[in-house]
């Protein structure tokens, strides 16, 4: 995205600054970690609050910031369920959520996402995917399976990821176009990439 159109989009969001969430954000840079930033975030909360979501799956959580508008989403006794393969990341994560209020909505599986989720009960009214970009084809074919029709499959960096685009070479940029394609395929769902930061994908399952 032009860095212009991002910073106006971000500039329209101000009214969600809270000291845990420009914590976390401040983290993310301090770290070098790929959060989704604020204009994904409330892309995420927005779509997720359209279908009336309660129940979340997210595979690929990091220390909880895409959780956080997921958990604003689902609303009292609505569940997160977030997946990180590092420790740190998930109590990271659960200390953030729980200073925001908003720990009684998440709960951290610690392990292989895909893996974690064969392991929960569904179906979901959203699941969402920000894994290594490889893993992209098989998190779709677990997923798709797992979310109830009106709900969504939702995917960040599906038209690139860091200084690499979709039309690039190698392992990444391949199985995202091959995870795009099945999703554009598969008639269950009608899917769409919104163009904001690196591309999200918003797939609705219609049968």
């Amino acid at each position: 995205m032009d860095p212009r159109i991002d910073a106006y989009m971000a500039e329209r969001l101000q009214r969600f600054d809270e000291p845990v969430l420009v914590e976390m954000e401040a983290e993310g840079a301090r770290r070098g970690f790929p959060i989704v930033g604020r204009n994904v975030g409330v892309t995420l909360e927005v779509v997720a609050r359209s279908v009336g979501a309660r129940r979340v799956m997210e595979l690929g959580s990091g220390f909880g910031y895409s959780a956080y508008w997921f958990a604003r989403a689902v609303g009292p006794g609505g569940e997160v369920h977030c997946t990180d393969g590092d420790p740190a990341n998930a109590e990271a994560g659960a200390s953030f959520l729980a200073r925001a209020g908003l720990g009684d909505r998440v709960t951290y599986h610690v392990g292989d996402a895909v893996e974690q989720l064969s392991l929960l009960d569904g179906p979901f009214d959203v699941v969402f995917c920000d894994i290594d970009k490889t893993g992209y084809p098989d998190a779709w074919r677990a997923a798709s399976e797992r979310i109830r029709v009106g709900g969504l499959y939702l995917c960040d960096n599906t038209l690139g990821y860091g200084a690499g685009t979709v039309f690039d070479d190698g392992d990444g940029p391949e199985a995202i176009r091959e995870h795009n394609r099945l999703i554009a395929e598969d008639e269950r769902f009608i899917s769409t990439i919104v163009p904001t930061r690196e591309g999200v994908l918003v797939a609705l399952r219609i049968s």
